[in-house]
């Protein structure tokens, strides 16, 4: 039965829905996808990011899985060459949901690291003991190397995020290859660790990135909740597009970097200790 705090928010809810991976660079809202994972979800897809016109959304598929927990980082190895995971046909797919069968969550959060609010965040997480998963921008992460170090060293997990967040869907294979392998053989100087997951800017997913990105082992990421944070909505718009449309097996999407966060972080605060108090666990992928 769902807690007092919960019925009291919901109570304000409006009928505002979440735009299931469906890219701001696309005009209208979209309906949250069905569960797709990463055996069964489509390769072309549209979803949140940084307001330019789009593509459709992609439909995602219908057999979700489970994201596993992992232990915290190790420390840094820079000079550790690296090894790709070598990828299965599913898993080369865009993953949108979890195992809808577990009331759990992940929680992403896009486009930092911002030493204006992704201190906060972490402060917010460590506070109420959740894990999350940092999709993280190459030429934001080269600036505040010890930031990227940070969010390892809290047990969250590093992610890919491109190096410029540009466009995908114009550009070569040459010149995705250089966003994708740039930000990751970064983000692994950094941390000691290769990045195993990566989201495409506005959750576009051309062939070609889903080649170079299982060709670097890196999973695809979308998401099934998408409060438009990136928009600045208001707090109380946010708050109540992430509460009216989170399910089990939710993938949430965040923005701490990429401008004004201000309302994200005040989202954050008001809907995650009602997740909670509802029951549901947070849970990020293994790194």
């Amino acid at each position: 039965m769902p807690s007092r705090r919960l019925l009291l928010v919901a109570a304000g809810m409006s009928l505002l829905g979440a735009a299931g991976c469906r890219s701001p660079w696309s005009s209208g809202d979209g309906a949250t996808p069905d569960a797709a994972a990463g055996a069964t979800a489509t390769t072309a897809g549209s979803a949140g990011g940084e307001g330019k016109p789009g593509a459709a959304p992609a439909t995602p598929s219908k057999t979700p899985s489970p994201l596993p927990s992992s232990p915290p980082p190790s420390a840094p190895a820079p000079n550790t060459e690296p090894v790709h995971r070598v990828l299965t046909a599913a898993e080369a797919k865009p993953l949108y949901e979890l195992d809808p069968g577990r009331r759990a969550v992940a929680l992403t959060i896009d486009d930092g690291p911002d030493p204006r609010y992704t201190p906060t965040v972490l402060a917010l997480l460590q506070q109420h003991g959740i894990r999350a998963t940092f999709f993280l921008i190459g030429e934001n992460a080269v600036e505040h190397p010890a930031l990227v170090r940070e969010i390892a060293d809290h047990g969250h997990h590093i992610a890919n995020h491109t190096w410029t967040h540009p466009d995908l869907r114009h550009m070569s294979e040459g010149q995705v290859r250089d966003e994708l392998e740039r930000t990751s053989d970064l983000l692994h100087r950094t941390t000691g660790r290769q990045p195993t997951w990566f989201r495409s800017p506005g959750g576009d997913w051309p062939a070609v990135t889903l080649k170079v990105s299982a060709e670097l082992g890196m999973r695809p990421m979308c998401w099934s909740v998408d409060p438009r944070d990136w928009a600045r909505p208001g707090t109380s718009a946010i708050t109540e597009r992430v509460l009216k449309n989170v399910r089990p097996g939710s993938i949430v999407l965040n923005h701490d970097g990429g401008g004004d966060r201000s309302q994200t972080v005040a989202a954050l605060k008001a809907y995650l200790p009602v997740l909670l108090d509802s029951g549901y666990l947070f849970t990020a992928p293994p790194n």
